[in-house]
């Protein structure tokens, strides 16, 4: 399975890489932000995406539109420290597929990845 993780914190970028890793996936690329996050999906059309909501230039929520717009069938998991239930509500009215609060661990990610593939 090809990842593209999507946050602004490095640390954070990080600690999903390594979680997912140790899952057996394959990271394919990495954006700091939703921008970079285009163009990056553009360049490696990875199957899943990690997805903070607040980033500078393009926040998570408008990503997630741009991502789907490019490819429907990714699947966006949203990891925020937002907690706040509208945010969740609206990642996933919008279209992603699960929802991880910041700090997560590693059954948190496990278990919503394993949620998406259950689906597909």
């Amino acid at each position: 399975m090809k990842v593209m993780i999507v946050d602004d914190s490095v640390i954070m970028r990080k600690a999903i890489e390594m979680t997912l890793k140790n899952q057996g996936m394959q990271i394919v690329g990495q954006a700091a932000d939703g921008e970079q996050a285009i163009q990056l999906f553009q360049e490696m059309n990875p199957e899943y995406v990690t997805m903070d909501i607040t980033m500078p230039n393009m926040d998570g929520l408008t990503c997630i539109e741009e991502l789907l717009k490019i490819d429907n069938s990714v699947k966006i998991i949203v990891v925020t420290a937002l907690t706040q239930n509208g945010i969740a509500l609206k990642a996933l009215s919008l279209g992603a597929k699960a929802f991880i609060n910041k700090p997560f661990t590693v059954e948190k990610v496990k278990e919503a990845f394993e949620k998406i593939m259950a689906k597909a």
